[in-house]
């Protein structure tokens, strides 16, 4: 039975060989972001409300990004594992082309409609004095932040590629000397530190912007100047040709993958939207307990990565009879490491919180939020470890009715009837939330268990 779950120590060196440079670097990232949050939020809570909103808004475009790259990205695997480092150079320039479209179009939306968006989160309880500085607070920091979206994509696609053909130290060194940067540039911009002028919650925005051109720059030259390791890079520049079969093949699989996570980020801001009618208090206690919920869930959000990489080489080489074992042992595998998580999350809620400089009420929701989010962790791992199990096979509108149509037909209707309807408190509405994944998980269950994503897709390419 034991070993029907539990791999060997060969298995968990192969995975954690790709998995931990992917949690190292979303640990450090997120490590950064919790210290931003922190900054901003020792400067006042409608400085951190109004950050929190506009990172709501990049929240959306950065999945955007994950899901136009995604697509490729499935071909990329697999044709990294049948040893086609032609068709690895083929799905990168399709992730080139498709990245800047999407950052050119989440540029002019957010410029021509930030305000918009942003009053949508202002419609809960609060004076109309503080609802205003909000929105002068979130629109400053949104247009800077517009500046790092073009070079966040372009970073994306190095990313996504290099981990793909077994490169995963170079993303995860790139990263984590972009959040060093990140880091003491916040200090330096926030708190007008070493010499640098304070521009609070604006210099939160320029310090993100400069280290999204440091992660670039280092991605590209020492990309470029170790070609013998990343053959794909050679030659990817000289024209933007595609075969049309492939291309056509990408499109059929990544399209329906671009709008699950286009649907999927969008659905969990309207989500937050969904909370934010019950004050703009829950606004920023939510805001603090999102921040450590990603801190506390890279390490299974790393293995659940690993999975679709993995088994997406499994299935270019043909290892379909290996593929359902494989993916049995890394679920589990993810399950096991959200548990500590957990653990240390649930613990951490009861001070987290306090280092904030804002009211009593945010504390106290931010650690109800936080305390409820450490119990539904495993289940938010099994989700995530499903589906990335069933992207790895191109079944991506299974992915798709399992992710976003899921979001969008249960849980936010769910959501709004109890914050507009209800006279329950923001802890209840959330837990309830929470708790639908547990028949997502269940569908995720099925699915994964008979197999049918179980398929080469790049044999005839």
């Amino acid at each position: 039975m034991l070993s029907k779950y539990i791999g060997n120590k060969s298995f968990y060196k192969n995975v954690l060989k790709l998995a931990i440079p992917i949690m190292l670097q979303n640990a450090i990232t997120n490590f950064v972001n919790m210290l931003d949050n922190i900054m901003v939020g020792k400067l006042s809570t409608n400085e951190m409300t109004g950050v929190a909103i506009a990172n709501q808004l990049i929240f959306v475009f950065t999945f955007c990004v994950f899901g136009a790259v995604a697509g490729a990205g499935i071909f990329g695997a697999q044709f990294f594992g049948k040893g086609d480092h032609e068709g690895v150079r083929y799905t990168f320039r399709f992730k080139l082309i498709i990245g800047m479209i999407v950052a050119v179009m989440g540029i002019a939306i957010f410029w021509f409609l930030g305000n918009p968006l942003i009053n949508l989160y202002l419609k809960g309880e609060g004076s109309s004095a503080d609802k205003l500085e909000i929105l002068s607070y979130a629109k400053n920091y949104l247009n800077i932040m517009l500046i790092g979206l073009i070079p966040f994509a372009i970073s994306q696609c190095y990313s996504a590629t290099l981990r793909e053909c077994d490169r995963s130290l170079l993303p995860m060194f790139a990263g984590i000397i972009a959040v060093a940067v990140n880091l003491i540039f916040n200090f330096s911009l926030i708190y007008g530190k070493f010499g640098f002028p304070e521009l609070r919650a604006s210099g939160a925005a320029i310090a993100t912007v400069i280290s999204r051109f440091t992660e670039l720059l280092i991605l590209v030259v020492v990309t470029a100047l170790t070609a013998k390791r990343s053959p794909f890079i050679k030659g990817a520049f000289k024209s933007l040709y595609m075969p049309y079969k492939l291309s056509k093949e990408i499109f059929k699989k990544g399209m329906p993958l671009m709008l699950n996570e286009i649907l999927w980020a969008s659905g969990m801001a309207a989500m937050s939207q969904c909370y934010s009618i019950k004050g703009i208090d829950v606004v920023a206690g939510n805001n603090i307990a999102q921040t450590y919920f990603n801190v506390f869930s890279v390490a299974f959000t790393a293995v659940g990565i690993s999975i679709g990489i993995i088994l997406g080489q499994q299935l270019g080489k043909g290892s379909k009879n290996e593929v359902l074992d494989t993916a049995r042992k890394l679920i589990v595998f993810s399950i096991l490491i959200s548990f500590i998580a957990a653990a240390l999350y649930f613990v951490c809620a009861s001070f987290i919180p306090e280092f904030y400089n804002t009211s009593d009420e945010v504390r106290h929701i931010a650690k109800r939020l936080m305390q409820i989010g450490a119990i539904t962790l495993p289940l938010e791992a099994f989700a995530q470890a499903a589906y990335f199990t069933l992207r790895s096979g191109g079944k991506t509108f299974i992915v798709f009715l399992f992710d976003s149509a899921y979001m969008w037909f249960i849980s936010i209707p769910i959501a709004f009837v109890l914050g507009s309807y209800s006279g329950l408190t923001i802890s209840w509405i959330y837990l309830i939330c929470q708790l639908l994944i547990t028949l997502k998980c269940i569908l995720g269950y099925i699915f994964v268990k008979r197999g049918i994503w179980i398929k080469n897709i790049v044999d005839d390419l």
